[in-house]
């Protein structure tokens, strides 16, 4: 691993971590909850929503599994960055990416006992940068996978 890229995956990890928890700070103080503004009508409008489960409103009310596994989650991924040498740059993106929105819906869950969603493209549940985020890495990781069981 380079000698940037372990700090590279934190300062990542924790622009993803800001960016949520400011944009979540700002609808939330600015809005009522099941609000919705039309930014595209009948395409993208902002809705606050508050999530007691998981993707897609799954798993309702199971905080202490999701905060249990958000601990583990980003643990492991700490685990991972100190511990392993070939990490390359694809791979510590998803760790990034993954870390940062879990701690920005953890920080939720333990607050609050649900996640604050609010974009919402109407063909999709409503969701959050945090949720972007965990999305992102995850499919960065399985596209890495599937391209070097390829090789």
């Amino acid at each position: 691993m380079t000698r940037w890229l372990r700090p590279g995956i934190y300062f990542i990890a924790a622009l993803i971590f800001i960016a949520d928890r400011l944009t979540k700070y700002f609808i939330l103080s600015s809005m009522d909850l099941g609000r919705s503004i039309k930014i595209i009508p009948e395409i993208f409008h902002i809705t606050l929503v508050f999530n007691k489960g998981s993707a897609f409103g799954l798993l309702q009310n199971c905080s202490i599994f999701f905060i249990t596994f958000s601990f583990v989650a980003i643990a492991l991924i700490i685990l991972i960055i100190s511990s392993s040498r070939n990490i390359n740059l694809a791979q510590a993106t998803a760790l990034a990416f993954i870390m940062g929105g879990a701690a920005g819906n953890l920080v939720d869950r333990l607050k609050f006992g649900y996640v604050i969603d609010f974009l919402d493209f109407r063909i999709w549940p409503v969701f959050n940068i945090a949720d972007s985020a965990i999305t992102i890495g995850v499919a960065i990781a399985a596209l890495g996978f599937i391209i070097k069981r390829s090789e």
